[in-house]
């Protein structure tokens, strides 16, 4: 992964992004700037939404996710007015103006809960269009083998079914089925071949942003007894390309239910350019 200086104009890391689907944004984040995101991190994790659950629940790899909270909105709105977010994205994104999507948390602990299943957002979330960025952050620094894993170029590549997230021994169980092309196993594969997938991961310090596209194939590292925890933040943006994508008639029942998907996406036909009032213009 690339990184320059949050001060230079980001050419390398627009090229990047647009041929991997990740890059790094070496400390793009000011202690400031930082303090407050993991502020809203702690607030979400003691403040549920709706969608909050465990992953592989009862289960030594159980670890806490959550997103989409419409109780976190105006705190959220308040953190991406920071201009950084703006900046940096509509010169990585290429974007004329950027919008602020939503929030997710993962929290691990106890220095075993596995690996998230390879998988990728855009199988979950009804949106289409390549000015996409989720920017991933860690509060806590992550040697590679605890960091993220992104298969470069993946997004440009075909939107597989997504995981059901329910059983670590099969990661690859199918959430929709039907005419999805079938997610790989893709630790199956690199076992059997380390060379089948050119797979991204780097070490991260408190600051670094890992920015991907959620069309990008992407898992979590698991935590070990040298890093018993990890607190990531995961904040989406997208940019003026940004289209809503139904993912079939189940949308309403896969996402977000039929309140909130209302609320970010009535209204909208297949193809329509991303406007919902529910999301915030940052630029």
């Amino acid at each position: 992964m690339t990184s320059e200086q949050p001060g230079c104009k980001f050419t390398r890391e627009r090229e990047a992004f647009r041929r991997d689907g990740v890059v790094k944004l070496e400390g793009l984040l000011d202690d400031t700037t930082l303090r407050k995101c993991e502020e809203c991190f702690t607030w979400s994790l003691e403040n549920p939404g709706p969608l909050a659950h465990f992953t592989y629940q009862d289960t030594e790899h159980q670890h806490h996710v959550d997103n989409f909270n419409p109780a976190a909105v105006e705190m959220y709105h308040d953190l991406v007015d920071a201009p950084v977010f703006a900046d940096s994205l509509a010169k990585v994104l290429g974007s004329e103006h950027v919008w602020y999507f939503a929030e997710e948390i993962f929290f691990r602990e106890g220095g075993k809960a596995g690996r998230s299943p390879w998988h990728q957002d855009t199988s979950y979330i009804p949106i289409g269009g390549r000015q996409w960025a989720n920017f991933w952050i860690s509060f806590e620094k992550l040697p590679r083998q605890n960091s993220l894993e992104v298969v470069r170029g993946s997004h440009l590549g075909p939107r597989y079914d997504g995981s059901d997230f329910k059983d670590p021994d099969n990661p690859a169980n199918p959430l929709h089925g039907g005419d999805w092309p079938p997610l790989p196993d893709i630790e199956r594969e690199r076992a059997a071949d380390p060379s089948r997938w050119d797979i991204a991961s780097c070490e991260i310090e408190p600051g670094d942003v890992l920015m991907l596209h959620p069309g990008s194939l992407h898992g979590g590292a698991p935590v070990d007894a040298d890093v018993p925890t990890r607190r990531t933040l995961v904040l989406r943006f997208f940019g003026d390309d940004a289209i809503f994508q139904p993912l079939g008639v189940e949308d309403k029942f896969k996402f977000l239910g039929d309140e909130l998907f209302d609320a970010a996406f009535g209204g909208l036909k297949p193809g329509d350019p991303l406007r919902s009032a529910y999301f915030k213009q940052i630029r």
